[in-house]
């Protein structure tokens, strides 16, 4: 048995915190960390502020908003920012890299790792790379659905074609 908390304890011990602030990190913050601030911004309860960074911030991916999309969450307002550009408080810090070094919080919060594939790394066919974005979108739902206390579903089911 692993010594690592499950993905599920750890959302639940932030939740239990009752965080004001909940922040999402990844190198690019343009796929993972953007996915998880749009799906965050419609299930956090009221007062929750949600932000996303990257230690090595580029620009939102158009693959990340259109499965935003699928689901009816408009991220198209969204913007990459570097980890200076985030006002504090910070409550809660949740690491989505997987396959990369995550970049650090400093600051007083809890903290959670969610490894999850990077879908931007994905090469293939259109089809084969959305599926992707899909997939992890897919995941965050269900990881923030339990964090925010509000199942694990958010929009239509898994695998919804484009409206």
């Amino acid at each position: 048995m692993s010594s690592r908390p499950d993905w599920s304890d750890t959302a639940r011990t932030i939740r239990a915190h009752r965080p004001r602030h909940v922040l999402f990190l990844c190198v690019a913050n343009s796929a993972r960390s953007q996915m998880a601030e749009g799906i965050a911004r419609l299930l956090a309860p009221e007062g929750v502020r949600v932000s996303s960074a990257g230690s090595e911030p580029s620009r939102i991916h158009a693959w990340a908003i259109r499965s935003l999309e699928e689901i009816g969450i408009d991220a198209s307002g969204q913007r990459s920012k570097g980890l200076d550009e985030i006002e504090g408080p910070v409550d809660a810090v949740i690491t989505l890299c997987a396959e990369e070094v995550c970049p650090a919080w400093l600051g007083d919060a809890v903290r959670a790792h969610w490894p999850l594939p990077d879908p931007a790394a994905v090469t293939g066919s259109e089809e084969e790379i959305l599926g992707s974005f899909r997939a992890v979108r897919d995941e965050l739902r269900t990881h923030l659905g339990v964090l925010f206390g509000s199942g694990s579903m958010v929009g239509p089911g898994p695998g919804t074609e484009e409206r």
